[in-house]
Parts: C-alpha cells; structure tokens; sequence
C-alpha cells in the first residue's frame, strides 16, 4: 500500500488494503492523543498521591518507590514487544486491547487493600500502557499522510508526550487534594472506555503483516532491561557495591548482549538491528534517552522543591506545573510548522541547548528562592527546548520506516523514554544522596551549635533535622542532580549537532511530496 494514499473508510483483509471504518481525522487523533496522554501522565499522577498511599496501605519508605518503579519498568520492559504485536495483529485491535486492558489495571490499583494488590495493579498498568502507546504512535503513519498533515499530528502527539507529566502533577494535586488517592487510578477507567469506544468508530485498521513472533527476543529484551532498570534503581538506594545491584547489571549486561545474538539471526527480529544503520535514527535515539534522562529528573527533583522548601500544598503543585504543559504544546506546534521549510536539525540543536540552559538556570535554586523569581523561568525555558525537541524527534525516527516496521520504529523511541527516564532518574538520586548526605553533615554542626532544646529533642525523636537545615540538605542535593541532568540535556545537544544530518528527501517528506520508502 502507498503510504502516502488518502485514509480510506473500507476495505478489509491483509492483502495490502485497509481493514475497518476510519472516521474524521480530528477524532483519529483526538483519540490518539487520549491515549497517549492518559499513558503518560500515569507516571507522575502518583507521584503527589504517594505520601497518603503509604499511610493507607502501609508501604515502608523503602518499598513505596516501587509504586512508581512496577510501572516504569513494565512500561519500558514490554514496549518493544507492544510495537511489533500492533504490527503483525493490527494495530487498532491491539491499540484497543491495550487501552482497555490499562483501564482494568487502573481499577483494580484503585480497589487495592494492601501493598502486594497495588503493586500487581501496577504492574498491569505499565503492561497495558507497553501494549497502547506505540502503537498509538504507528497508527499516525498509517492514518495522516505523510507531510504538513502528518507534521500536525506529530505536533500534537509529541506536546503530549512531554507535557503528560506536567499535567499528570496537575491532576494528581486535584484528585488527592478534592477527593482521595485512590481517585488517581479511578479516572482512567471512564477514560479508557470512551477511548475503546472511539477507536472504531475513528481510526482505520492497519495492514496485517502475516509474521512470527520473536519471543526468545521480546523475553531477552524485557528481563535484560527490566535488571538494568532495576540496577539502578537499587544502587540509588543501596550503593554501587551492594552484591544484588552487581548482580542486576551483570544480568544485564548478559541479557542484552545475548538479546543482539537473537536478534542478528531471528528472521523477523523484534527490533530489526538495521534501523540503528541509518545515522539519524540511531541518533534519536540516543538523543530521546538523554533528554528523558534530564526531563525526569526535572519532575521529581523540581516536585519535591516546591512542596518541602517552598510549601506548596499538592494542589497548588500541581498548578505550578502547568506552565510546562503550555509552553511545550507552543514549541511542538510552532516547530511542526516551520520543519517542513528547515528540517528538525536546527530544532533539535536550538531545543536540546534551551532545555539545558533552562537546568543549568535551576541549578542557582537556594533555600531562598521563590517560584516567579527562580522557578518559572528556567521551568518554562527547559519546556520550550522540550517541545522543540520532541516533534522533531518523533519525525525523524519514523521517517523512511516501512510501514511494516513503523510499530517496532516508534515502539523503540518509546522504549529510549521510559528506559532513559528510568535510568536518568535512578543515576540524580544517587547524586542527590551523595550530596545531601554531604550537607547534612555540614548543618548537623550548625544545628548542634545554634538550635534550641524543643529542636533537639525533636531531632533525638525523629533522627531527622528539623528547618530550616532540613531545606538546605535537601536543596544542595536538588542543586547537584540539576547539574547532572543541565549534562544530559547538553550530550543531546551534542549527539543532534554532530550526528544528524538532514538529507534533502526528508525535507521532501515533510512537506508532502511522495518519496519511495526504503
């Protein structure tokens, strides 16, 4: 089939013609972008709802990360594997089953009595989520055609992709602050209902690609990334030198490497190695792992800030999020109109060098910095490269993919996000750690000299320094891992300035003149 053919409403079969009823293209990507959108926030919604959770289900401090983590790493662990099952069962039907099987998991993490229900809950989420997400994104290529419509739509599901977390604060401050935490898992199931509903009635069926699937690849790939992941997340909480963090990499590291054997001799590989032969794509990826290194950590460590040091109820948290999401649905819109007469080199340079800057600004933060006077700013800078950087991104991992191959193209950009932003995550704790545990030494001697009897009996209760020296420890270690992430958005920025190269039957793609796919 050309791609490049206008969305038809008929047709069935896998003999090269469309299956299914196709709606209008603003409800196509209307559900899209649902989709998408309910997935992504789904990652930062808990994050403000996490203190009454503990409280409610009793989670130790230590396992309540893995209220968080059990989605992050099934989300990123299965991503590849959502890609090429869209690709060789259909695409809708599979972007169905995965939008419906999230809204149960959500259900069932909202019923939850007690910590091991919540985390399977959980768990079934970030399946589910592995299962939608590419290929919500592989469907743009087979419902949009290719150029300033297809541009547009890309446009919208990247501000999507990298506003969610914003907006999934926003969201989450609402529900926990005006109703309970369980409502933070509740709201996705009307959600995913009235997605599954659309989804018909408005997106075509892809073409079939009668094949195989690469379990021996899709087992390796998720385990292999799941202890990587896992690696890190425990070195961040038990040291570089704990043996089961050693283990984790040392699984890993063998995992993956028997992950490429499988790969270079499967016939229908899950991710077909020649796609890291073509110089751009090989260098979004690896641009969208360091990015989502950085934009993770702005999240969390800029989430913490602002309740603990500044004060800020979860509602008003959420609020102060906002922005975010306005500021990258203005980048991704502005560059998906200007690509077609520039191409994305200039936008991935100009954005990754902004969100940067925009980190490198976060990190003169203090104990007496305000929001207007130094968090906005930076906050709104980062989100303009972000949005920049993420249309640009998702247009060129896509571009010149077989259609068969464009559900194992996204659901590796997809994969280098969440693994990236797990990673990215993990590796600023443990700076944050390291710092902090090096100010808090500094202030305990402050402490002891000028606190008063009530604040040392509370610091013999509670082992924990009270404020004003509680905010300064926690604000030397966010000023750390900030300079850390301002690193990670500045190797993008390398790898966009020295890597890419735009070809002139790109620039052809995107303003909508028929190029032969390779």
């Amino acid at each position: 089939m050309d791609q490049n053919a206008t969305p038809s409403s008929t047709s069935t079969g896998t003999d090269g013609k469309v299956q299914g009823n196709g709606g209008g293209h603003g409800l196509a990507l209307l559900v899209i972008a649902s989709c998408q959108l309910m997935v992504v926030l789904d990652i930062t919604i808990v994050n403000i709802a996490l203190p009454h959770i503990q409280t409610a289900l009793g989670f130790s401090t230590e396992s309540l990360s893995w209220v968080v983590n059990a989605y992050t790493l099934t989300f990123g662990g299965l991503l590849l594997l959502g890609g090429r099952t869209g690709d060789i069962l259909g695409r809708r039907r599979v972007f169905i089953f995965g939008v419906l099987l999230f809204g149960l998991a959500s259900l069932l993490g909202g019923l939850a009595q007690n910590d091991g229900q919540l985390l399977a809950a959980r768990a079934l989420q970030g399946a589910g989520g592995a299962i939608a997400s590419p290929t919500a994104l592989a469907l743009i290529t087979t419902t949009f055609r290719e150029g300033p419509e297809r541009n547009r739509a890309f446009g919208v599901f990247a501000a999507v992709s990298a506003g969610g977390g914003a907006i999934g604060l926003l969201a989450g401050g609402i529900l926990v602050e005006w109703l309970n935490w369980r409502w933070v898992f509740f709201v996705n199931v009307p959600i995913a209902l009235l997605i599954a509903f659309a989804a018909p009635r408005a997106v075509r069926e892809s073409i079939r690609h009668p094949g195989h699937f690469d379990l021996a690849g899709a087992l390796l790939s998720t385990v292999g990334m799941v202890a990587l992941v896992y690696g890190f997340i425990r070195a961040s909480q038990e040291g570089w030198r704990d043996p089961i963090t050693l283990a984790s990499f040392g699984a890993a590291l063998v995992l993956l490497f028997l992950f490429v054997l499988n790969e270079r001799r499967s016939p229908q590989p899950i991710t077909p190695l020649h796609m890291f032969a073509d110089r751009n794509r090989a260098g979004t990826y690896g641009i969208m792992l360091f990015l989502a290194c950085a934009m993770f950590g702005m999240f969390f460590f800029l989430t913490l800030f602002v309740q603990n040091v500044l004060g800020f109820s979860p509602l008003l948290a959420g609020l102060a999020f906002l922005p975010v999401s306005v500021v990258i649905a203005i980048g991704a819109g502005i560059t998906s109109q200007l690509l077609p007469r520039f191409g994305p080199k200039p936008f991935m340079v100009t954005g990754a060098l902004f969100s940067a800057s925009g980190l490198a600004w976060l990190t003169q933060t203090d104990v007496d910095s305000t929001y207007l006077g130094s968090i906005l700013g930076p906050m709104l800078l980062f989100s303009l490269g972000m949005g920049m950087q993420f249309v640009s991104l998702t247009l060129m991992a896509l571009s010149n993919v077989p259609d068969r191959e464009s559900g194992a193209a996204s659901g590796l950009l997809n994969t280098m996000q969440q693994v990236g932003g797990s990673l990215g995550l993990s590796i600023l704790v443990t700076v944050f750690g390291t710092a902090s545990r090096n100010e808090a030494r500094e202030q305990a001697g402050s402490f002891l000299r000028t606190s008063t009897p009530e604040q040392k009996a509370y610091f013999a209760r509670t082992k924990e320094l009270p404020k004003p020296w509680a905010d300064q420890i926690l604000s030397s270690g966010v000023t750390m891992a900030f300079v850390v992430a301002a690193v990670f958005a500045l190797i993008a920025a390398l790898i966009a300035l020295l890597v890419i190269q735009v070809r002139p039957s790109d620039l052809e793609r995107l303003r909508g003149n028929h190029v032969p796919t390779a």
